[in-house]
């Protein structure tokens, strides 16, 4: 005798929140890859190198020194990336929309239609993940 299955539970009022937007990102990529959608996944690719540069630390004023007084050793030169918040990382995709928008505005002022409307695409590519 097989015991009834428990109901359904019913939907709660607060959503679970979605994935980090990095994340929805990468995830992406490999989607629009098997897609052969280049120019989607042209503009991820661009869009996750933007953010992983913004995580890169500066270089400072770092000058080399005599050999004998330099750390030896795997991993000494390394330095710890920044960390993003969640607002880090939108900010950076809503730049990133700007720039294609602006971009876009240039070419159609120069009478290149096609690429401005590639562009366009693009930007309303990245801000389907932002919603």
């Amino acid at each position: 005798m097989t015991e009834p299955s428990s109901p359904a539970s019913p939907a709660s009022p607060a959503s679970p929140s979605p994935a980090p937007l990095r994340d929805r990102l990468r995830a992406a990529l490999p989607v629009a890859l098997k897609a052969r959608d280049r120019a989607t996944a042209s503009t991820l690719r661009a869009t996750l190198a933007a953010i992983e540069n913004a995580e890169a630390v500066d270089a400072g004023s770092a000058r080399a020194g005599a050999i004998e007084t330099s750390a030896v050793g795997i991993g000494v030169a390394e330095a710890a990336r920044r960390e993003l918040t969640e607002a880090d990382v939108v900010a950076i995709v809503r730049a990133e929309i700007a720039e294609r928008e602006h971009a876009a505005e240039v070419y159609e002022g120069s009478g290149r239609a096609e690429k401005a409307a590639e562009l366009r695409s693009a930007a309303a590519a990245l801000s389907e993940y932002l919603r």
